[in-house]
C-alpha cells in the first residue's frame, strides 16, 4: 500500500439544520384539522344561541298576546309547557294535577312546581280572578323549564 502524497482530505461538512418555516405538510393538515374543529365548535354555539333566542322570543310573543288577563297568561304558560314537555315525552302533555307538576320538577334541584309558585298552573287558567300570585316570577320559572324542554344542551 502506498500513500499518496498529492491527496488532501478534508473534514466532513454537514448541511445546514432544516428551517422551521415553512411547515412539512403534516404540520398545515394538523392545523387544518384544528381549525375546522373550532370552526366546527363555534357554529355549534352560535346555533345554539340563536335557537335559543328564537325559543325566548316564542315564549315572551306567545304570552304577550294573552297578556289582557293574568288567568289567560297562566293558561299560556301551561299551554306553551305542554307542548313542549312532548319532547321528553309524547304522552306528557296528558298528565294531570300532581303528576304534571311532578314531571315539572323532574331534574330540579328546588321543587318549586309541586310546593312552590309553580302550583298556580294546575288551576290558575281557570280562575276568575288571580290573587295573590307573583306573575312575574310563575313566569320566570315557567320560560327556564320551557327554555330547558326546547333548546338541547
Amino acid at each position: 500500500m502506498s500513500f499518496a502524497p498529492d491527496l488532501l482530505l478534508r473534514d466532513i461538512h454537514e448541511p445546514p439544520a432544516p428551517s422551521w418555516w415553512p411547515p412539512a405538510p403534516g404540520w398545515w393538515i394538523v392545523v387544518a384539522c384544528l381549525l375546522a374543529v373550532a370552526g366546527w365548535f363555534a357554529w355549534r354555539r352560535w346555533r345554539r344561541r340563536l335557537l335559543r333566542q328564537r325559543v325566548e322570543r316564542l315564549f315572551d310573543e306567545t304570552l304577550a298576546a294573552h297578556a289582557a288577563d293574568p288567568a289567560q297568561r297562566i293558561a299560556a304558560m301551561s299551554e306553551l309547557l305542554r307542548r313542549a314537555s312532548r319532547r321528553c315525552d309524547p304522552q306528557a302533555d296528558r298528565l294531570q294535577g300532581e303528576d304534571w307538576l311532578q314531571l315539572l320538577d323532574d331534574g330540579a334541584s328546588h321543587p318549586e312546581f309541586t310546593q312552590g309558585i309553580g302550583r298556580a298552573l294546575l288551576d290558575g287558567g281557570f280562575r276568575r280572578h288571580v290573587d295573590g300570585i307573583d306573575l312575574d316570577a310563575l313566569q320566570r320559572l315557567a320560560r327556564a323549564r320551557f327554555l330547558d324542554w326546547m333548546v338541547p344542551r
